[in-house]
């Protein structure tokens, strides 16, 4: 069953309450979306290009990963809720990343609350089936701008071109969350869909905010693709207690790729004006970007390098913060 949810829509100047959480709490069950970024690019360019549609493209497996977070909320009245944050690319890894991290068990005893779809590119949605073995009835939030090839995909789509499969359709229900507004999600947390084109001819991405009390506001995103700047500015204006900003998390897709150009560097720069006290940068927010904030005394937040993640300058695969 698919149904679409429209959002509320911020009155001017009167910004919208969402509640508030005891404390979140960020897992990265995987971060690496890929392991060979030349092989990557070069896959992509022999398909046509960064405007060519991903579902067309055929992408070497071995050189899949994904990424994918588990979110815990504790509530005020000392409730445990628990978001899945996109589904990563290569579901055997995938499958294996659950294992490391208990996700598996949580799914598969109805531990998780919703999967919630950051945006559809393959890195954080072709490793669906992973998830659908363990929870193959689980609500899935997506974007309301999904393409008719996403909505397929979680209904057991084949795409040939692309030599994918999903073998194992979703059962549960799908919400397609509308763009132009806010969506209360639970208490203390709500999601924004930001529409906007984005390379390999995919439409919008949608982020979580979390107003932990005392604290202030976390942004949580998947990739960022409506920049980060952005992503803090939407809360500042438009949500309650919003121009308080406490912490950051997932990939902010500042210098995804390699080298770091100045105007990348501008946005770092920029993010100083926020006042962040705890920032967990990881996935496509560029290892530049992230030496850039080390040496700007941004609290970025380490890890522990393993797991497939490259270094720990940045919170890798298996390590978790608090917020």
């Amino acid at each position: 069953m698919i149904e679409a949810r429209q959002p509320l829509v911020p009155a001017a100047g009167k910004p919208l309450a969402i509640g508030a959480c005891r404390a979140v709490t960020v897992t990265a069950v995987s971060e690496v979306g890929w392991w060979d970024t030349p092989r990557m690019m070069a896959e992509m360019k022999a398909g046509g290009g960064p405007a060519a549609c991903q579902w067309d493209i055929r992408f070497d497996p071995e050189n899949a990963a994904g990424s994918c977070s588990l979110i815990e909320i504790a509530g005020l009245d000392g409730s445990i809720r628990r978001i899945l944050l996109d589904a990563g690319w290569n579901p055997e890894y995938m499958a294996e990343r659950f294992r490391a991290t208990g996700v598996d068990r949580l799914l598969r005893d109805g531990g998780i609350d919703f999967l919630f779809l950051s945006h559809e590119h393959l890195d954080h949605f072709w490793g669906i089936e992973a998830v659908l073995r363990l929870a193959p009835e689980i609500p899935i939030l997506v974007p309301g701008t999904l393409r008719e090839e996403g909505l397929a995909w979680l209904r057991g789509g084949t795409f040939p071109a692309a030599g994918i499969a999903n073998r194992v359709p979703h059962r549960g229900t799908v919400v397609r969350m509308l763009p132009g507004g806010v969506h209360r999600l639970l208490e203390g947390i709500a999601s924004v869909t930001f529409d906007l084109p984005i390379l390999l001819d995919i439409r919008g991405e949608q982020s979580l905010y979390a107003n932990v009390a005392g604290q202030g506001l976390v942004c949580i995103t998947g990739c960022c693709h409506q920049g980060v700047l952005s992503l803090v500015d939407y809360a500042a204006a438009h949500l309650e207690g919003g121009s308080q900003a406490y912490g950051l998390y997932g990939g902010l897709h500042i210098a995804p790729f390699s080298g770091m150009t100045e105007e990348q560097a501008g946005i770092v720069r920029a993010l100083g004006r926020y006042g962040f006290r705890k920032i967990a940068a990881n996935h496509c927010t560029g290892a530049e970007a992230v030496a850039l904030m080390r040496e700007l005394g941004y609290p970025v937040v380490g890890g522990s390098g393993r797991g497939g993640s490259m270094d720990t300058c940045h919170l890798g695969n298996g390590d978790s913060v608090r917020f």
